[in-house]
This record gives C-alpha cells, sequence and structure tokens, in this order.
C-alpha cells in the first residue's frame, strides 16, 4: 500500500463532502484539534492511541492520518510497533493484518522527515 496516495486519493471526495455539509465537517474538525490537544496525555501518546484504533476499526485514511501524524510527533518505530502489539492482543486476527499495514504506513512517513 502507498499510505501517501491513500491521503492523495481522498483528499477530492473529502473537499467534495466537505461542500455539501461544511458546518459537520468543521465541527469534526474542531473536535479533532481538542481531542489532540497536549494535555495529561502527549499529542505523540493520542496519535498512537489513534493508529492502535485505526488499526482494530481497518480504516486505511485512518492508518494513513494517524501514522503520519505519529511520525511528525516524534514516535519512534518501537512505540508504533508496541501500540499495534496491543491491537494484536485486543483484536486477535484482523490485528495481525493491519498491523502490518500500520506500521509500514508509519515507516513511510517516517521517511518525510529522513
Amino acid at each position: 500500500m502507498d499510505f501517501h496516495e491513500i491521503q492523495h486519493d481522498l483528499a477530492t471526495p473529502a473537499r467534495s463532502l466537505r461542500d455539501e455539509i461544511p458546518e459537520v465537517l468543521a465541527a469534526f474538525a474542531g473536535l479533532h484539534r481538542a481531542a489532540m490537544a497536549e494535555g495529561a496525555l502527549e499529542t505523540k501518546t493520542k496519535e498512537l492511541i489513534a493508529l492502535a484504533i485505526a488499526v482494530t476499526k481497518q480504516c486505511d485514511g485512518c492508518v494513513a492520518s494517524h501514522a503520519r501524524g505519529a511520525a511528525r510527533r516524534g514516535a519512534t518505530r518501537q512505540e508504533v510497533a508496541e501500540a499495534i502489539g496491543v491491537t494484536v492482543l485486543m483484536n486477535g486476527g484482523p490485528g495481525t493484518v493491519w498491523g502490518p499495514r500500520a506500521l509500514e504506513a508509519f515507516d513511510e512517513f517516517a521517511d518525510d522527515d529522513a
């Protein structure tokens, strides 16, 4: 999978939907900012949690977004791998399929900063 391409492919339909329901998507964007803001948990930790949830939900766009977020927030490959390990524990077999995809996505976005 090319996770940069996944994000690119989702951009146009997302803009089209935003044009149809701007209030809903603006509210979601606000929720996203509030949920991911620094607080008792660092944003990096929140990105790891979101990435783990993306694995369990089997959402390629979510995996791409939060792998990129984790990379940008300074997560290490080992931290991502351990978060994925929890998804395998909690999600079983599907975690062993989507977990490697999430690690691949993180590697792809981590390479952007290299």
